[in-house]
């Protein structure tokens, strides 16, 4: 495998790594809990969903033929928290990932350093994708911290829990060295 094969391997294992983190605490929340804002001058999760979803679409959207922000995007509406159900949230999310997805699957190793616009920016497809995985880690670290403090108590850890360290890597050096880039726990 070369380093650009590596390269894609790689980004799609960390896009699924974060939406899995965002998945599971968006599981543990209700209806109304998606919409709760700590304070005014934050976001919710549905917010924080509904601008991660409008950014996925514009970026990968015809991902190496037109720039990244769309024409059609106002994403200065992701930032008003208008679903009316966590389902129709949940659907937007889904949306945003698939076209992700689908992008990465057009992807090539030889077409790694072709140059793609954001903001009439140029990047190269490797930078590109780099800089969406840092943008939605970012973003789903506020998801999960957000759920983290309505679950309070109930949460169930994502990670390795506090104060299990000590085990969790106990259990690690008892193994054969592996070569598993992603795993649940970081």
């Amino acid at each position: 495998m070369n380093a650009a094969d590596n390269f894609s391997e790689i980004s799609r294992k960390m896009f699924q790594y974060y939406k899995g983190l965002a998945d599971k605490s968006m599981a543990t929340l209700s209806e109304d809990e998606v919409h709760l804002t700590p304070n005014e001058e934050s976001n919710s999760i549905a917010i924080i969903v509904k601008h991660m979803s409008g950014n996925m679409l514009s970026r990968f959207t015809d991902f190496l033929t037109t720039d990244g922000e769309k024409e059609w995007r106002n994403r200065d509406t992701e930032f008003e928290d208008t679903y009316n159900s966590k389902q129709e949230m949940l659907e937007a999310w889904e949306k945003g990932w698939a076209c992700l997805f689908n992008a990465l699957d057009s992807v090539n190793a030889e077409g790694m350093l072709n140059i793609v616009y954001i903001r009439n920016e140029g990047h190269t497809v490797l930078e590109a994708i780099t800089r969406q995985v840092a943008h939605y880690a970012y973003h789903v670290g506020q998801i999960v911290y957000l759920a983290k403090m309505i679950r309070n108590k109930e949460w169930q850890t994502l990670s390795i829990a506090r104060g299990g360290s000590s085990a969790f890597n106990q259990g690690k050096f008892s193994q054969d060295k592996d070569r598993t880039f992603f795993t649940d726990k970081m």
